[in-house]
């Protein structure tokens, strides 16, 4: 049932260059996947439920055939309502299951990323998961980028293409490279604010990835200078948390919650 977004987002949470992987980061893996196997068991949970309450429906509707010939005005309206009541519970069956479906994607999803990435993960360059519903792959400006720069740094070019060869296994996906800066005002002709600053750092990242194979229609950049923080401004390890480069893979429209609209 694929009701949950796809939206894979993946949150990545950095390391300076040579620095290890938090040793949270797994576990916080591992509590994500938990969640997402705990969903799944709930939906298939619910699942039964709706398929025995269908099974007590067709038998009321076929006690009610049995002696359709005696029915009465008010078995008929019965029959009608329980019929009603069916393709109702139906609906709700076959949402439930498209829910079901959707998390069991997700999962396997990132599984998958999580297992072609896992050596770089492994040594600090990157981390992957979700924020805001959709699946991130988020790499620290400090491996690409020199202070106040926009140019990618030879070692950022060395663990972009690494990056890139794993995303270019995903044929079907399109993704976004978002850019973001920590609080710190920047003021240079070059960059007169951060919001150019992380813009410019996105579309550079974009152009490798292009110069690398990626396929122009499946790549966008943005900028959000300091508007996305993963964490507050208040010290200079989180403000390098901020400072980072979010590769986000776009959910197909098929993995978008179905959207219903009021009739004028």
């Amino acid at each position: 049932m694929k009701h949950v977004v796809f939206a894979v987002v993946m949150t990545a949470a950095l390391a300076l260059s040579g620095c290890l992987v938090k040793k949270s980061t797994h576990q916080k893996a591992l509590d994500h996947i938990a969640e997402l196997e705990g969903r799944i068991a709930k939906l298939q949970e619910e699942e039964a439920a709706r398929k025995k309450k269908l099974d007590e429906l067709d038998a009321a509707i076929n006690a009610l055939r049995g002696d359709l010939d005696s029915t009465t005005k008010t078995k008929d309206e019965e029959l009608t309502r329980v019929r009603g009541e069916k393709e109702a519970t139906q609906a709700e069956l076959d949402e439930l299951r498209r829910q079901r479906d959707a998390q069991e994607k997700r999962l396997a999803a990132y599984r998958d990323l999580q297992s072609k990435f896992r050596a770089l993960v492994d040594s600090g360059k990157l981390q992957i998961g979700f924020r805001n519903g959709q699946m991130v792959v988020k790499l620290p400006s400090s491996i690409l980028f020199a202070s106040g720069a926009s140019e990618l740094s030879s070692a950022g070019q060395t663990a972009l293409g690494d990056v890139v060869k794993v995303l270019l296994e995903f044929k079907d996906r399109r993704f976004l490279i978002a850019g973001h800066t920590d609080n710190v005002p920047i003021k240079t002709r070059k960059f007169p604010n951060n919001w150019v600053l992380s813009t410019a750092r996105a579309v550079s990242v974009l152009e490798f990835m292009l110069s690398q194979g990626m396929p122009p229609s499946s790549v966008a950049a943005a900028g959000y200078a300091d508007q996305d923080p993963v964490a507050a401004n208040d010290s200079e390890p989180n403000k390098e948390l901020n400072r980072r480069i979010e590769i986000i893979l776009v959910p197909n429209l098929s993995e978008l919650p179905q959207l219903t609209v009021d009739a004028p």
